[in-house]
């Protein structure tokens, strides 16, 4: 057997650790180079930046449909937008308050999380993270393998002929396996660059796909004569209480898509040049980016339903309608370049930085985005998404457990810490941050108390029996969710508090002396190596 000391095995240990900065060490096992707060030089993100970033983000094919499941509970189609206009302007406000702390401070979700639930303890909240995004890139990578599917069916039509040899219970035929591995290749290469200089591919889609949709726009209003049949079409709605609920669902709606982006946009906005670079780029450009995107979802199925007999919410569907071999390629190349930029934004990216702080030594984001890669490679997200609707409501209620991460990580950063986080402890086992045996339990009893009142509503939209009235309050799942955590978060601080508070001075952080208690063995000590001084959590 070889010893652990064996020269081989130490290079081969030595082979395997990332590269690091000169001041950043890999002996510690809780922090790399890019967990370590992020230095001037790689503070490239202005914010215009975070404008592209949004208008990218905004321009994909699930974005195209989400007013049309809105329309799909009884709205009519400018009840729609009005749900798509508030829901996603608070989740902009919440996005950017969440975000701040990464703003000022330039360190990521993974280490922001070890403020409010300790060390040890923020490993539930990056594993819960890390399987939604690996998740949704599955779910996303085939979406862009139908995309370049409809670009090479536009060059080559005859592609469509292609024997399926995997037979008819494969879940895919081999012209798409052909799309969708294509698009997972070129996935690989965008990977491989790090954030402060992917930025420009948020800038050059930010050009590209606005285009697209405008052109897309254009082709359904003169095809159609005009918005098309569904514009003229009434809500359904039998009650005003039916219509209230069915709103009120829209906006939750809203909200749960953009869960996994507000939980982890510190990933993004420690980028920042400045704080205030992240503020009014995000509160303007993400609303109005996702309602203009739902208005031409809205007119180009109207003009759908006009030519093609039926509402095609999904513009691939359209695609493989469409005639003219020009248009299809360029539209499919637009979407693809879409889904290939919310991909890296909402899943690659974070799950990259989330793997990194399990394994420091180890991994970086680059390396973690690649396992992320590797791994939704072999979730076959054909099968996943083949009349699965189980599957995708799954996806979607998942949210109940991201809301209150983002509760406890805003009550935490403002109402506790007051903004005064203490950074180098963030990496220190032996700091404030430990708290008791490296969790903070006030995070973990306000995270499983905010999650028990929506579970019954989560057993139901997976497509279980749930008791009468679950669905009511599961409509307000993320409110009722981040609600509670920052109530329970909040109280739990004010009546067990820990006792050390954060200084102004230098962002140091010392011990209130009237809050330590008398009996010295119901209190653990934690020495600083940073301030020499000995902090207590009851």
């Amino acid at each position: 057997m070889i010893s652990t000391s064996h020269p081989t095995l130490q290079k081969l240990i030595k082979t395997l650790e990332v590269e690091q900065d000169n001041d950043v060490s890999t002996n510690s096992n809780w922090i790399n180079r890019d967990l370590a707060p992020v230095p001037p030089e790689r503070r490239t993100w202005k914010w215009w930046n975070f404008c592209t970033f949004w208008i990218s983000d905004c321009l994909n094919v699930n974005s195209f449909m989400i007013a049309g499941s809105f329309i799909a509970l009884g709205c009519n189609w400018w009840q729609a937008l009005i749900v798509v206009a508030v829901g996603y302007s608070l989740a902009a406000v919440v996005l950017v308050i969440n975000g701040r702390a990464g703003a000022v401070y330039h360190v990521g979700y993974p280490v922001l999380t070890r403020s409010s639930f300790g060390l040890v303890g923020a490993y539930i909240p990056i594993l819960n993270r890390i399987l939604l995004g690996i998740v949704w890139y599955s779910v996303q990578s085939w979406i862009g393998g139908e995309c370049v599917y409809q670009m090479l069916r536009a060059m080559a039509p005859s592609v469509a002929d292609i024997p399926n040899t995997f037979g008819p219970n494969a879940g895919l035929t081999v012209a798409q396996f052909l799309g969708w591995f294509l698009f997972s290749l070129l996935s690989l290469i965008a990977i491989w660059f790090p954030v402060e200089k992917i930025r420009h591919l948020f800038t050059l889609k930010s050009i590209i796909v606005p285009i697209a949709a405008v052109a897309l726009f254009v082709w359904a209003v003169v095809n159609s004569h005009g918005l098309g049949p569904i514009v003229d079409q009434p809500a359904t709605f039998t009650s005003s209480s039916q219509a209230a609920w069915a709103i009120v669902s829209g906006i939750t709606g809203c909200m749960g898509n953009m869960a996994a982006l507000i939980v982890n946009t510190p990933d993004f906005t420690r980028y920042s040049t400045k704080p205030s670079d992240i503020t009014y780029s995000q509160l303007i450009t993400m609303p109005l980016g996702f309602f203009l995107t739902s208005f031409i979802g809205i007119i180009v199925t109207s003009a759908a339903q006009h030519l093609y007999g039926e509402a095609l919410w999904n513009p691939i569907d359209i695609l493989d309608r469409m005639e003219n071999r020009a248009a299809v390629f360029f539209l499919a190349f637009a979407f693809a370049f879409a889904t290939l930029g919310t991909n890296l934004a909402a899943n690659s990216i974070p799950v990259g930085a989330d793997l990194s702080a399990v394994f420091p030594r180890f991994l970086n984001q680059r390396r973690g985005g690649y396992i992320c890669a590797a791994i939704a490679m072999c979730l076959t997200p054909w099968n996943l998404l083949s009349g699965a609707q189980n599957f995708l409501n799954f996806l979607t209620a998942y949210t109940i457990f991201l809301a209150p991460i983002t509760g406890i990580m805003i009550t935490d950063y403002y109402f506790v810490k007051k903004g005064k986080l203490a950074v180098p402890q963030l990496y220190d086992p032996s700091g404030i941050y430990w708290y008791k045996w490296g969790c903070n339990w006030r995070a973990y009893a306000s995270y499983i108390l905010a999650i028990v009142p929506n579970l019954p509503g989560f057993v139901g939209a997976v497509g279980h029996t749930a008791p009468p009235g679950a669905d009511r309050i599961f409509t307000l799942a993320w409110f009722v969710g981040f609600l509670l955590s920052s109530a329970f978060y909040y109280l739990f601080n004010m009546f067990f508090p820990c006792h050390w508070i954060i200084a102004e001075n230098e962002k140091e952080v010392v011990v209130d002396p009237s809050s330590v208690p008398k009996d010295d063995h119901e209190k653990e000590q934690i020495t600083s190596r940073h301030s020499g001084q000995t902090y207590d959590d009851a």
